[in-house]
């Protein structure tokens, strides 16, 4: 390794290329310090064990799906328009990620079992993304709901067989999409201010 001080992106960088390699069951810290070619205490010095250094690498995974769907949430366009675009990419970046590094998914849901407390976080900031969404549905006078909270949260359990990676094996079903899109529509019709 180059004389330049070791980063932590470095090492979450290697330890993802060690993780599709070997997977979560036989991937080690010595074999991340062994391919930055430094010691295992080196990594010890960012991680204070391998439990901190496998969060962190899903951490930094589950941010890939959040920061744009944050992104999202954030725009200035009406409410419907961001839940159909927040649902649509969160449900097509799980996808994409499956299809794309079948290894490296199969590992992050293997290390998601493990890592409750990274997980729990995950959720809670994309249900507050919903949160906002609904919220601004709700000022527009295009939703309707009593409980934002509760709302955000039934919307994401309702989708969660489209963008849970417990449910990876359905994704192929070639009737998802028409499955997703009368999901879609009984969320809508919950949604919709009842006259």
């Amino acid at each position: 390794m180059s004389d330049t001080p070791l980063t932590t992106e470095q090492i979450l960088e290697k330890a993802e290329d060690v993780l599709r390699r070997y997977g979560p069951a036989k991937a080690t810290v010595v074999d991340v310090a062994r391919a930055l070619q430094i010691s295992h205490g080196s990594v010890y010095r960012h991680f204070p064990s391998k439990a901190a250094l496998r969060d962190a690498v899903t951490r930094r995974w589950l941010e890939r799906i959040s920061t744009p769907l944050a992104a999202i949430a954030a725009r200035h366009v009406p409410a419907l328009e961001r839940l159909r675009d927040w649902l649509h990419l969160l449900i097509h970046a799980k996808r994409h990620l499956a299809q794309e590094d079948p290894e490296l998914f199969a590992s992050y849901v293997k290390l998601s079992a493990e890592a409750r407390e990274v997980i729990g976080e995950h959720v809670t900031t994309l249900v507050d993304q919903l949160s906002q969404i609904i919220a601004d549905g709700v000022q527009e006078g295009v939703f309707e709901t009593l409980s934002i909270p509760a709302t955000a949260r039934a919307v994401f359990d309702a989708t969660a067989r489209f963008h849970n990676p417990v449910h990876v094996q359905e994704w192929s079903d070639p009737t998802i999409d028409t499955a997703y899109a009368n999901v879609w529509t009984l969320i809508l019709r919950g949604l919709t201010p009842h006259t």
